[in-house]
């Protein structure tokens, strides 16, 4: 038999995933601004940023795994207040997120609270090497994808790719974004195309 509170618990837990899925539709609304029409997901943004947050940490090194989560966790909160734009937040207070996950964890089991909620209390709040790559990766994730929606005919995309590129600070984040500015969409493909 099972108790009351494991089942609210399994409940709330399970309400936390199917939330997540929400990421999966959302579009990243600040590449509206620079005219592209169908941007990606909050959460293709997050997958590529939890990649290049592990591959930085590598490269800095850093705890890989302890980065690409901290990268995973680092927008669950626009489920509930999406995906605001730099130039909207000018209007609006936003909940803090270590708030918006407190509320999102609520009703999950008492771990997964506890350990979600510390994960984005950490990337918020902490000044670890971890903290910094993460903060690195989600930059140079969108410069990337400007450059990707530059070369997709999106000249607006520059700016994002110049002001992103500005905030990174790791050497190994910035020699990844000089690389990235000198190749193009399919440069890739040619690694298995000699």
């Amino acid at each position: 038999m099972t108790d009351a509170s494991s089942t609210n618990h399994d409940t709330g837990t399970t309400g936390y995933l199917l939330e997540m899925g929400a990421l999966k539709r959302g579009k990243r609304s600040g590449w509206w601004i620079a005219g592209v029409k169908d941007p990606e997901t909050i959460a293709e943004h997050s997958w590529r940023t939890a990649v290049v947050g592990s591959v930085l940490a590598m490269m800095e090194g850093a705890d890989p795994a302890k980065v690409a989560l901290l990268c995973t966790f680092h927008d669950t909160q626009e489920t509930r207040i999406g995906d605001i734009p730099w130039i909207g937040r000018r209007y609006i207070k936003v909940a803090r997120n270590e708030d918006v996950t407190a509320d999102q964890v609520s009703d999950a089991h008492p771990s997964v609270a506890s350990g979600i909620k510390s994960i984005v209390d950490e990337y918020e709040n902490s000044d670890s090497l971890e903290v910094l790559v993460a903060h690195d990766a989600d930059k140079l994730e969108c410069m990337i994808q400007g450059l990707e929606y530059l070369q997709q005919g999106y000249p607006a995309a520059q700016e994002w790719v110049d002001s992103t590129r500005a905030k990174l600070k790791t050497p190994s984040a910035l020699a990844l974004a000089d690389a990235a500015q000198k190749m193009s969409l399919a440069e890739w493909q040619r690694t298995y195309l000699r």
